[in-house]
C-alpha cells in the first residue's frame, strides 16, 4: 500500500498543479478510503499515518479546486483531518504544510479570521525559507481578504525579500504575487494603487499553475472595472470563463459572475451558464 500510495499522492499533486484537479480527486479518493479503513481497524503504523495525513490534505486541496463555493467547507474539513496527525509527529515541515493548506481552504470557505490564524502558525512553524515562502503568499491573500492592510503589507514586503533567495514554485513567483498584491490592495481600499499596477503584470512562465492565469484575469478585470475600462474587463472575463470551463474550476466562474455583475451582463450570463453545466455534470 505504501509503495502504491506515495507515488499516487505525488502524481495527484502534479495533476492538480497542472490544472487537472478532477483527476487528482480520482487518484486520491480510493487511496484515502483504503487508508481510512485500515486506521479504523486499528492499524496505525507510523508510515501509514504519515501517508494518510498527506493524502487527506491532497484530497482536500483538490476538492477545493473542483467544488463550487457553497461546498468548499468540505475541502476545509478534509484538510483539517490531517492536523491532529501532523501535530502528533512533531515534524515542523509537515505541520507547516498542513497548516498552510488548511488555512487556504478556510479562506476560500470565507472563514477568514480562522484562515489568518492557521496561516500565521504555518509561517511561524516553517523550518526554512522555502517552507516560509510557501506560506506567505497564502497568508497575504487571507490578510487582504480580512481587510488587514498592516499585516498584508508586512507579509508582501517579506515575500519580495525572499523572491531572489528561494526557488520559484507554482505559487511563489512574480506572476502569482502580482495578482495577490492587486487583490489585496483592492480589499484594503487602495484602489488607485491597484490601478497603477494592473498594466505591469509579469509575463507568466512555465512555473505558473494554469489556474493562476484564470485567477489573475478575474482580478485584473475587477481593477479594470474600477478604472471604468468596461471593454478591457469584458475581454479579460471572456478569456477567464473559457479557461475556467476547460480547467473545471466552478468557484472561479462564481468569481466571474460577481465581478461582472450588472455592468457586464453578457459575461455574467456566460459564466452562469457554464457553471450550471458543471453543476449538472457533478450531480450526474
Amino acid at each position: 500500500m505504501l509503495q502504491f500510495g506515495e507515488p499516487a499522492v505525488r502524481l495527484a499533486e502534479i495533476a492538480r498543479q497542472s490544472g487537472h484537479a478532477s483527476e487528482a480527486v480520482s487518484e486520491l479518493w480510493p487511496l484515502v478510503a483504503r487508508l481510512e479503513a485500515r486506521a479504523d481497524e486499528g492499524h496505525t503504523e507510523r508510515d501509514v499515518l504519515h501517508l494518510l495525513a498527506r493524502a487527506r490534505v491532497g484530497l482536500g486541496v483538490a476538492l477545493g479546486n473542483v467544488l463550487p463555493e457553497e461546498r468548499l467547507a468540505t475541502a476545509a474539513r478534509w484538510t483539517a483531518m490531517s492536523l491532529e496527525i501532523a501535530e502528533y509527529f512533531g515534524d515542523p515541515g509537515m505541520t507547516s504544510y498542513v497548516l498552510r493548506m488548511h488555512g487556504n481552504e478556510l479562506r476560500k470557505a470565507n472563514l477568514r479570521g480562522a484562515a489568518v490564524q492557521r496561516l500565521c502558525r504555518a509561517a511561524a512553524t516553517a523550518p526554512d525559507d522555502n517552507a516560509r515562502a510557501a506560506a506567505l503568499p497564502l497568508l497575504a491573500r487571507a490578510a487582504g481578504g480580512l481587510g488587514n492592510g498592516e499585516l498584508f503589507d508586512r507579509v508582501m514586503r517579506e515575500t519580495d525579500a525572499l523572491l531572489d533567495r528561494v526557488d520559484h514554485t507554482s505559487l511563489f513567483n512574480p506572476f502569482s504575487l502580482h495578482e495577490i498584491r492587486l487583490r489585496g490592495l483592492v480589499s484594503t481600499e487602495r484602489t488607485n494603487m491597484a490601478m497603477r499596477l494592473v498594466e505591469h503584470s509579469p509575463v507568466p512562465t512555465t512555473v505558473v499553475a494554469p489556474q493562476w492565469r484564470v485567477i489573475e484575469m478575474i482580478t485584473v478585470a475587477h481593477v479594470q472595472l474600477l478604472a471604468s475600462d468596461a471593454g478591457g474587463a469584458a475581454q479579460s472575463l471572456d478569456t477567464a470563463t473559457q479557461e475556467a470551463v476547460v480547467q473545471r474550476i466552478p468557484h472561479q466562474l462564481q468569481r466571474i459572475m460577481r465581478t461582472a455583475g450588472s455592468r457586464l451582463p453578457a459575461q455574467q450570463a456566460a459564466a452562469s451558464q457554464s457553471l450550471d453545466r458543471i453543476r449538472s455534470e457533478m450531480a450526474a
